[in-house]
């Protein structure tokens, strides 16, 4: 079993203070405005095919998840037996679907948002995010902009998966600052998107302290009506954090087949495999 060696363990309130600002384009544009600053222009729409493709190459490299991997097991995120590539794409898709997609479509009925039209936006912007919901095979600045896009359940998954780039927190953190400057040059079309127009002020207000101090109190998402539900609670728990994910994949079945009759037949999830 993975030691969850970076789970935030002070205890102390979260840091979810508002910030007053005016209300986001999420909620006040037009649905044809807010797809046409999801697409973006010429530049942003190329750069969205450059990131596509280069991800799309490294699925290609079977050695790719391994070399990431050895880097996570540096900072002491992975722990023995290290999940196969085929564990951690079926660990993924248990984490959408257990996780990811009720608690964004909670979310999203309590802020009057429509979840179809939120995920078309999504897709307009950075298509990518969405066919890699793991990160494992993402690049870096895809990573950080998914981050900036999607007000966190927990963020603190990807602060750790990005530790497999040198770099990764620190431009993280820059960026992050630029999107809070109205300078990053996706500001638009992430704009479009994010519905809480506190959230990046927030988000870098973590970061900066995730930096200085990893178990820092994570910036948890508030509103959720599902956590009074426990089966909802345990799979919360094992995939808020990346060694928690690692090591629900590495107890998953090993092969392809039984992995994907699994997936078929198992449609809630296995409070057995829970992080404890």
């Amino acid at each position: 079993m993975v030691v969850c060696a970076r789970w935030p363990a002070k205890t102390g309130p979260v840091h979810t203070e508002a910030i007053a600002k005016d209300p986001s384009p999420r909620k006040t544009a037009r649905p044809a405005r807010l797809v046409a600053d999801a697409i973006g222009g010429p530049r942003a729409i190329g750069g969205k095919a450059i990131r596509l493709a280069r991800t799309a190459r490294l699925w290609l490299r079977p050695g790719e998840v391994d070399r990431r991997l050895d880097e996570l097991a540096r900072h002491g995120f992975v722990a023995e037996p290290r999940p196969t590539r085929a564990q951690i794409l079926f660990g993924g898709l248990d984490m959408l679907r257990f996780v990811i997609e009720p608690a964004a479509r909670d979310y999203y009925a309590q802020q009057g948002i429509s979840f179809g039209f939120h995920q078309l936006l999504r897709v307009l912007d950075d298509p990518v995010s969405m066919i890699d919901p793991t990160g494992f095979l993402s690049e870096r600045d895809t990573i950080i902009g998914h981050v900036m896009q999607v007000v966190h359940l927990n963020p603190v998954y990807d602060l750790q998966l990005l530790q497999m780039f040198p770099d990764g927190l620190a431009e993280l953190e820059a960026q992050v600052d630029a999107m809070v400057a109205g300078t990053h040059p996706r500001r638009r079309t992430i704009g479009a998107i994010v519905e809480d127009p506190t959230y990046h002020a927030r988000l870098l207000d973590y970061v900066r302290r995730y930096r200085r101090d990893p178990d820092t109190p994570p910036l948890v998402r508030q509103e959720q009506t599902l956590r009074s539900d426990p089966v909802f609670a345990a799979a919360e728990r094992t995939f808020a954090t990346l060694p928690g994910f690692l090591g629900y994949c590495s107890r998953l079945p090993a092969d392809w087949a039984t992995l994907a009759r699994r997936l078929r037949r198992v449609s809630v999830f296995p409070v057995e495999l829970a992080s404890r």
